[in-house]
């Protein structure tokens, strides 16, 4: 009897049709002698319902407390879509119960909107599964040690399920969303883009932190420190589908690296149109301007990815980075109002018109000029490159965001990605 963790996205729960065929496909899993534990999103829309709501009657000025009541209302998706789960499931004659994040509970930190767990308790859960239940337990949420209601931030059920399946020690999590499982890149921008059967950790890692939108990155995270054994896979086929068959269905993501994986160089192309880039023009070069001006960004909590210094002219320097969008107009007050003047910076500037595409592969560890390759290809595109960042197994590249699809294309043809395996 293996013990095995479903979660389902906002799509999967989006009507009462679909919550049926989902508890039908849990009971599939529960007769066939699985101890089955669920992590379903909100109802499709319903999160932006629920935050639409709010910031019609927000106040001018968010404190603290506006972002604590906002996680008290963001929180209610997911219990409703857990109870009815719950109702559907005992409605095909199964014993099941669900939890709201706290009742198990799911301890985590007080940063409201994005808190991070820190520990999950598991006797409850296991109490039931033992008595033969089906367990529900909302994701997206948990309990501060105050014991506020806290969320971790859009997409968090990725997190809750691969958090719990770690807690559980479970034999996989299976991931159920709306796409078939990870491509080598958008099939809407890429027609011939592929399905991977397999790829890394370390490569899904990497997808998921530059763009690619399939898994949170922090589900990711949470998958490689535990080792947890994770499947992206259809919540559209037929719920009757044979059970072995589903359960290798979709990509799984794998912590062993074979040498088939590391033939092929590239196995993705990520792209991310949801950053900005912000430029502090004239700082002086002197040791220190760096945390001089990311350390008020850092504090700001504002995420920073792409970092370039150019060389120095007449004892002064530029400094580029880019930020989230949602960021990009707090981070440029900050550094316009505050850190500019204290640093004698002559200038700062913003372009929102940016993305960055990135090519990730294991198998770039192994094969040089790579990056050459990649460059050669958009320099034959007539697309310029603005800022470049590497690492073992990625290279990234901002670009003007009205080339993205040209450059995400050529990359995936100069690298082999259309041909079928």
């Amino acid at each position: 009897m293996a013990l095995i963790v479903h979660k389902y996205g906002g799509t999967s729960m989006g009507s009462p049709e679909r919550i049926r065929n989902v508890a039908k496909r849990v009971a599939k899993w529960a007769r066939a002698g699985h101890q089955m534990v669920v992590v379903p999103s909100a109802m499709s829309g319903e999160t932006n319902r629920l935050l639409g709501l709010a910031s019609e009657l927000a106040p001018s000025q968010a404190k603290s407390s506006y972002y604590r009541e906002l996680d008290m209302l963001a929180s209610t998706g997911e219990q409703a879509s857990s109870a009815l789960l719950a109702i559907a499931l005992q409605s095909e004659g199964m014993d099941a119960i669900s939890y709201a994040g706290w009742q198990v509970p799911v301890r985590t930190d007080s940063s409201y909107t994005k808190a991070r767990i820190e520990s999950i308790d598991d006797v409850r859960v296991r109490g039931d599964l033992d008595a033969g239940r089906v367990v529900i337990i909302t994701g997206f949420q948990g309990i501060d040690p105050k014991g506020n209601v806290t969320t971790l931030g859009r997409g968090g059920s990725d997190t809750s399920a691969v958090a719990i399946a770690a807690a559980l020690k479970a034999n996989e999590c299976l991931i159920y969303t709306d796409v078939d499982g990870v491509y080598t890149t958008d099939p809407r921008v890429v027609p011939a883009a592929k399905r991977l059967g397999t790829v890394s950790f370390e490569e899904m890692l990497e997808m998921a932190s530059l763009g690619s939108k399939v898994l949170q990155i922090r589900s990711v995270e949470f998958a490689g420190k535990y080792k947890v054994p994770m499947r992206v896979l259809s919540s559209f086929t037929p719920w009757d589908i044979d059970l072995d068959e589903e359960a290798k269905s979709g990509t799984l993501i794998t912590f062993e690296e074979d040498e088939k994986m590391e033939k092929a160089v590239v196995s993705g192309i990520a792209f991310n149109r949801g950053e900005a880039k912000i430029s502090v023009l004239g700082v002086p070069d002197t040791p220190g301007i760096a945390a001089g001006i990311l350390g008020p960004v850092a504090d700001a909590n504002i995420e920073v990815d792409v970092i370039i210094q150019n060389i120095s002219k007449d004892g002064k320097t530029d400094f580029s980075f880019t930020v989230n969008q949602g960021d990009y107009q707090r981070a440029l007050e900050l550094l316009r109002d505050k850190v500019a003047p204290a640093l004698g910076a002559s200038e700062v500037v913003g372009n929102q018109n940016i993305a960055k595409v990135s090519i990730v592969g294991i198998g770039m560890r192994s094969h040089v000029g790579v990056a050459s390759t990649m460059f050669r290809t958009l320099s034959q595109e007539g697309v310029n490159i603005q800022m470049i960042s590497t690492s073992e197994i990625k290279t990234s590249v901002v670009i003007d965001e009205k080339y993205l699809e040209l450059a995400v294309r050529s990359l995936h043809t100069a690298f082999g990605l259309d041909k079928s395996e």
